[in-house]
């Protein structure tokens, strides 16, 4: 059943063109293979001849079997005073064997006067030719009219004109690009609906974040006739970067109620979102609308109340529909019903009755109040909910402890000193390190492992570090937040102190006594 939205995702091609994202022909191919999975209509690789690697990516995925995507090529149009069947650009773009070609031409005529310094009549020419001539050799041609809004806006009557003529040569669909990203959803709207009344061919729509609306942009060319929507995974691109098609999906789907990709795959979206961004090594944005780790994390007590009941009082979808998850804070604006939701989430059974409750969720109150912060330190948390209903003793003591620094010859050496004390049993270690945490750490867990060997697997992953109160100066309370992993799952605990060293060892006993416990 064709979609009544298609999906094109330029991510290998404009997506590459944003600050920071680089991609080998490997992570191409695997991005590829991933968008073509989850039911992407059209996957953009690149420009073919604008560099070997592109053209590597071209050979190789012509070689692959796609199951729901169909690979385009990105061209221009036939350069001026150049005759089409002569021009080095068509023969690279066919040299590419896709099935589906992309091209770019002018619409604003101050582009066709100013940048191409070529004549009205000569730019209408160069998109007829370059399109007849790419249908000839059984290509489906797509149109990106860049510049189409401010170039409506300039000039609107050759605008239509460029457009027309890419029709009458036979492209299946003609894209209306925000190339500079500066028009508001009505403006898309207008000029869209005037296109769509003008024309025959279908619509598509590619629209850039420079004022932060590329996502309703694209929402509003829809609405008034699109039928293509162009963009990329995570809003990579030039810039500010392109349309968010992490955003434009599930909006497509859950709010507009029109088919696109298939229903199935909207679980999968989260995956998606992260996968890319692991492939180009960029932080997952926890921000992200839909899959964002905060996307749906509730952190106002009256909040937790209302979602404990009711989930849709405070969550506009369902988090597993886009294979997201709930998620509950804990702060010093935390009520019970954080606290119990939250203690479910890590294993405790509470009730609203139990005196544990209140105890706890004072306790957490008093400490968030001097510094320490329990949102990304789950471990410390499920510490103190154990250790409130169970009222038992840790699993053992840092008796001292002792860091110095000294320097050998040229180079600096840090030292620690740990004793600890399991029931009445005690050890004493030294370890040196690359600084005083590392030496710290090193010393506390080969002192914990004559007790306790399973710390073996333990390692420190993360170590951030947060000035509280720098109007002190140095006297100021530091927060310290280490992530750790043994492998098989991670947590985070945290310590607070006018001495970092002190701040850091509360987080590193934390890490490692939560180790010890099962969930």
């Amino acid at each position: 059943m064709k979609p009544q939205v298609e999906i094109y995702d330029t991510t290998l091609r404009d997506g590459s063109q944003g600050e920071g994202i680089n991609f080998s022909v490997a992570d191409k191919l695997r991005i590829a293979e991933r968008l073509d999975a989850f039911g992407v209509h059209y996957i953009e690789g690149g420009w073919p001849g604008s560099n070997p690697k592109d053209m590597e990516f071209f050979a190789q995925a012509s070689r692959r079997k796609w199951k729901n995507a169909k690979i385009a090529a990105f061209s221009m149009t036939r350069r001026k005073g150049v005759a089409v069947e002569k021009d080095e650009l068509m023969r690279q773009i066919l040299d590419a064997k896709t099935p589906v070609v992309t091209i770019v031409g002018k619409t604003w005529l101050l582009h066709v006067t100013e940048v191409l310094r070529a004549k009205p009549d000569e730019n209408l020419a160069m998109i007829g030719d370059t399109i007849r001539f790419l249908k000839d050799h059984g290509k489906t041609v797509f149109y990106d009219a860049e510049h189409s809004f401010d170039g409506f806006k300039d000039e609107p009557e050759y605008a239509l004109a460029t457009w027309q003529a890419a029709e009458k040569a036979g492209a299946e669909c003609l894209v209306l690009c925000d190339t500079n990203g500066g028009c508001l959803p009505e403006e898309i709207t207008r000029i869209t609906a005037l296109a769509r009344g003008k024309l025959t061919t279908r619509l598509g729509i590619h629209t850039h974040n420079d004022c932060g609306v590329g996502v309703a942009n694209a929402l509003a060319g829809i609405e008034a006739g699109a039928t293509q929507v162009q963009g990329t995974i995570n809003g990579y691109g030039e810039r500010t970067g392109n349309c968010n098609l992490i955003s434009v999906i599930p909006l497509v789907h859950f709010k507009l109620k029109k088919t696109c990709v298939p229903a199935n795959s909207l679980a999968k979206l989260k995956e998606l979102s992260e996968f890319v961004d692991e492939i180009a090594n960029v932080r997952h944005d926890p921000r992200q609308p839909w899959v964002g780790q905060t996307a749906f994390a509730h952190k106002g007590g009256m909040h937790a109340h209302a979602i404990d009941r009711l989930a849709r009082s405070y969550e506009h979808i369902q988090p597993e529909a886009v294979g997201n998850y709930r998620r509950v804070l804990i702060s010093d604006m935390s009520g019970r019903s954080n606290i119990l939701m939250k203690a479910a989430e890590l294993g405790f059974s509470l009730t609203p009755e139990m005196p544990e409750v209140k105890a706890i969720t004072q306790r957490v109150k008093e400490l968030e109040n001097q510094g320490l912060e329990f949102e990304a330190a789950e471990g410390s948390l499920a510490l103190l909910i154990g250790k409130t209903l169970k009222h038992r003793d840790p699993l053992f003591y840092v008796d001292a402890y002792h860091v110095s620094m000294r320097r050998d010859a040229s180079e600096s050496v840090c030292e620690a000193t740990v004793k600890v004390r399991v029931g009445v049993r005690r050890a004493q270690t030294v370890a040196e390190g690359d600084g005083p945490v590392n030496a710290l750490d090193g010393a506390l867990r080969t002192a914990l492992m004559k007790f306790y060997p399973q710390l073996k697997k333990v390692t420190l992953t993360d170590y951030k570090v947060r000035i509280l109160d720098s109007d002190t100066g140095t006297a100021a309370k530091t927060r310290v937040l280490i992530e750790s992993t043994d492998g098989k799952r991670e947590w985070g605990t945290v310590g607070v102190s006018e001495n970092i060293i002190e701040a850091s060892l509360q987080a590193l006993v934390d890490s490692m006594e939560y180790a010890l416990l099962k969930k």
